[in-house]
Parts: C-alpha cells; structure tokens; sequence
C-alpha cells in the first residue's frame, strides 16, 4: 500500500518537529499553527484555507496575534473540525492526542512484524488487544466474532479497574484499545460488526474521558467525551449518549456550572430511560441541588434516583463503572448531606462508604469513595470544633494513590474553607491549605491531550 499524497498544507517535518509548534497542536491552538506554518514552512494561508475547507479569511482571524488588541482569536473547538484540520495539515495523531489517522497507516506493513499468532505469543507481552489481534488473524478475516467478544472483553476488564487500577494505567491501555479498535474500523465488515466495533469505539472513548480528567487532562477529556457523543448518535446507542452527557454533567458539576450541569442531566434522560445511567444523572442533579442550597430538589432528585435503582437487577459486577451498583447510593447521599449541613447524616454514610470500600482482607476496593468519604468525615469534625481529626481526615484523603483529582479537591476546598474560617492561624491548618495548593499545581501540568 503506499503513502498518501500530501495535500497542499502538509506540515514539513522541521516545522513539526519545533517545540512551538508540537506545544499549540498538543493544546489544539490551531490558529498558532497556522501562524507557525506560515513563519517557518512558508505555508500560505489560502493553501491551508484549501486543505482544511475554512475560508482563507476565517483562517488569518485564527492566526492573528492575542495580543494585536483585538480580543481573544477564534478557536477549534467541534471534534470533526478538529480532524479535519490535523488530517489538512498532515499532522500525526498522536500529536493531537488522537489514534493513528487513516492516512498515517496507509504504508507499507514492516518485515519484522509478526504475522504468525505463535510468534507474538513467544515474544511475550500479549494483551487483551494482542489477543483479538491474534483471533482474527486465525480466521485471515478482517473481524469476525471471536475478536469482536475479545475487544468486548478487554473493554469490560478496563471498566471493572477503574475504581481501583492506576490512572496511568488504565489511560495506557485505554489508548492502546482505541488505536487498535480505530485500526479495524478501516477493513472490509459487515453492517452489523461495523456498529459494533463503532459502539466499542463509543465505550472506549467514555472510558477514556473518565481516565484524562482525574488525571486533570481537562481539555482531552472534553474532546473524548464529544466523541462518545457523536459516536453514539451516529450508532444510534441511547446509552452511550446518556453516559456522555452524564460525564458532562460531571465536569460540569466539579467546575461549579450548575445551569450546565442540570441541562447535561435532561439531556441525558431523554437518551436513555432504562439503563443505570439514569441513576447517576439523578444524582448528581441531587449533588448539585445540594451545592445550590434547594433542599427539596435535593430531596426529589434523591427520591427519584432510589426509585430508579430499586427497579433496576442486581448487578453482577457491581465494580463496572458504567453500572451503577446500590452500594454507591450510600455514596451520594453522603455527598448531599454534607452540603446541605447535616454532619450526622452524612457522617453516617461516610462510614458505610468507607466500610464497603473495603475488602475482607483491609485493602480498599473503592479507594476513590472512600478518599472522599474520609473528607466528608473531616468537614463534619472541623464543624464541631474537632480539628486535628479533620486534618488527619483530610490529609489521608489527599494522599490516596487512586483518586479522581476534580472531584477529590472539590470536598477538599470545603475541607480547607471550614479549617481557614475556624482556625486560621494553626500551623496544621496552613499546611493542609499548602498540600491542597500543591495538588492543584501539579494538576496544571501541560500533558500530551490524549
């Protein structure tokens, strides 16, 4: 097979091998990259107006200075323009913080590549996408259901590790299945595999969102999210839409948007009225209620989420991230009690949560509830006027291995505020309100978006 031809704004390898240049597409500041490419490879901007379909004028508004005095330069924001501008410009996926795109694979396959199953087997390090790998290959097909019930797999093993499994884990190899999983996209199916391997897609970019935004990816987060979106329109999956949109609300609810947030959870429910995923959508309305002070929302969002769990089976992996198990409800109205001020109430739950997140042997099995369960014990303590075990609370919290960072510094600020207000001048306080600072430095850390 050979190379794609270029199309007339290809980015020359000096230009994309600059530290600028890599920095604005990793950040996808596209309108800077456009300015870059005219710099330093003397890419006019009405060849890159006839790469990416944008008017040559549209593009110059994008690449214009900030500080030229004319306000904030227009930005790329919708997933398909965003494809549409890396595949223009012929810049590789993984510096945009996507899959390999269709015209980066389109070359020929290297002689050391193993064609044989055995062979990978003997080379050792075979994972759950080696493995599909090597059933489809056993049937010389491009997909059949064997592979199909091994992405399956792999992607339900991936869901089930996500309260417990190291973040940088779980986003290794949720990038490594979607790479994989886009790969098989391109080859010969039939309708039905099509859809599947897109409602794979669907859940692995879902997964993905989850992942990058505890570990504080906020931008790439957004952009898998929209993609799980789309991609569960296009397939016509209600409940891959409903998880997108209770993602959403998530973000939204972390970052203190309530209107957002409460048009996230409707929209939701109108994808989907069947799955768990309504359960969450009402509780995070009840979460954000409770942020609100609307103490009888906060209520009827509770009432309405218990009554949609006690219709629901009884899980069988109730660990599965995308399934919500009757343990977790413990977990939400811990949440809303501690915002509304009712400390016994919601201490209460925080020790069930903390209970049930652990295992016979001591280890915890939900170590993210229950980091933010110990910070709800902390909040009522420093409510009562008890603030070494606030702090010892809090500081335990904060040093969890396992921990969703926008969720977990939302309590922590309460946390901090309550300790700040009652007991400005301690030592113990200070340094809590400097460990919190710390966290959310090293959040701020500028990563590759994907």
């Amino acid at each position: 097979m050979t190379v794609a031809a270029p199309t007339p704004a290809a980015l020359p390898p000096h230009v994309l091998e600059r530290a600028d240049v890599r920095s604005a597409i990793s950040s996808h500041d596209f309108g800077e990259v456009f300015r870059l490419a005219k710099i330093h490879g003397h890419i006019s901007y009405a060849k890159i107006a006839e790469a990416t379909g944008y008017k040559p004028e549209h593009i110059g508004k994008m690449a214009r200075p900030e500080t030229d005095g004319k306000g904030v330069r227009p930005r790329i924001i919708q997933f398909h323009k965003i494809l549409e501008v890396v595949d223009g410009l012929r810049i590789p996926g993984h510096l945009a913080g996507l899959a390999p795109r269709p015209w980066e694979l389109e070359r020929p396959a290297r002689a050391t590549q193993p064609e044989d199953p055995s062979t990978l087997i003997a080379q050792g390090g075979a994972g759950i996408w080696d493995i599909a790998e090597m059933l489809r290959r056993t049937e010389m097909s491009n997909i059949n259901s064997a592979a199909l019930e091994s992405i399956e797999q792999g992607i339900d093993q991936l869901a089930r590790a996500y309260p417990y499994a190291n973040a940088d884990y779980l986003h290794e190899r949720t990038k490594n299945g979607l790479q994989y999983v886009t790969k098989q996209l391109e080859g010969r199916m039939t309708l039905r595999q099509h859809r599947d391997l897109l409602v794979d897609t669907g859940w692995l970019f879902l997964l993905n969102a989850c992942v990058q935004y505890d570990r504080g990816q906020r931008e790439a987060a957004n952009l898998s999210k929209a993609a799980a979106l789309r991609i569960g329109q296009e397939a016509g999956h209600g409940e891959i839409m409903a998880w997108a949109w209770e993602i959403e609300a998530w973000f939204a609810l972390t970052q203190s948007r309530w209107q957002d947030m409460l048009v996230a959870v409707e929209a939701g429910h109108v994808a989907d009225q069947t799955h768990s995923v309504g359960v969450q959508l009402y509780a995070h309305k009840a979460r954000a209620a409770a942020r609100m002070g609307d103490s009888r929302l906060v209520r009827e969002s509770l009432d309405a989420g218990r009554a949609r769990l006690d219709r629901l089976p009884k899980p069988d992996h109730p660990e599965h991230h995308f399934i919500i198990d009757p343990d977790k409800w413990d977990f939400y109205e811990m949440d809303a009690y501690r915002l509304l001020g009712d400390d016994q109430r919601a201490a209460t739950h925080a020790r069930s949560v903390i209970r049930i997140s652990t295992g016979p042997d001591g280890s915890e099995i939900s170590p993210m509830r229950a980091a933010e369960a110990r910070l709800t014990l902390g909040v009522a303590a420093a409510r009562m006027g008890e603030i070494e075990e606030a702090i010892s609370m809090g500081t335990a919290a904060l040093e969890a291995d396992r921990k969703s960072l926008p969720s977990l510094l939302l309590v922590a600020d309460e946390l901090d505020n309550e300790l700040r207000s009652r007991c400005p001048r301690e030592t113990a306080t200070r340094d809590f309100h400097e460990q919190v600072m710390a966290i959310k430095q090293g959040t701020a850390r500028t990563d590759l978006p994907f």
